[in-house]
């Protein structure tokens, strides 16, 4: 059995929209100003967004798992940040990009994020899930069950 049949990589996708993000909003779209508080909250949004990125990936390699999405998968992540999410480090991809937004007032960053989230769900997280079911059966539909797949829903 194969890993999940992901197209592309989660990681270079979301780094490459940061970095067009970048580019396209500041050369071709006006900024718009946010409160200050806004910018704070955007602040501590990317610092939460890297602590969900640092725990979900040294729970991999402590579990001795590759966090490459299309490899075979040995076990199952069910403790520490995957407690409270399925997908923390796509949380922290989408999660950065939108708090770029709030900190940088860069509007593309916002909509990077939505793609983003899009993209994840229903082309990666859902080929995902369908290799976890395969694979795990009753205890991935139990785990499903118990924690949301992106933090709230």
């Amino acid at each position: 059995m194969n890993g999940p049949n992901i197209k592309g990589h989660p990681l270079w996708i979301a780094v490459s929209l940061l970095v067009a993000s970048y580019i396209i909003g500041e050369f071709f779209f006006p900024k718009y100003p946010l409160f200050y508080f806004i910018h704070l909250i955007g602040i501590l949004g990317l610092i939460v967004s890297v602590s969900f990125f640092i725990a979900a990936f040294n729970l991999f390699k402590s579990y001795e798992e590759d966090p490459y999405p299309t490899t075979i998968s040995k076990k199952l992540i069910k403790t520490g940040i995957y407690a409270y999410t399925r997908n923390p480090i796509y949380v922290a991809f989408v999660g950065f990009n939108l708090c770029m937004f709030l900190v940088f007032e860069n509007v593309m960053y916002f909509i990077s994020s939505i793609g983003l989230s899009i993209w994840l769900h229903h082309w990666v997280i859902k080929v995902e899930e369908e290799y976890l079911l395969d694979k795990f059966s009753d205890e991935f539909t139990q785990y499903k069950n118990s924690v949301k797949r992106w933090l709230f829903f």
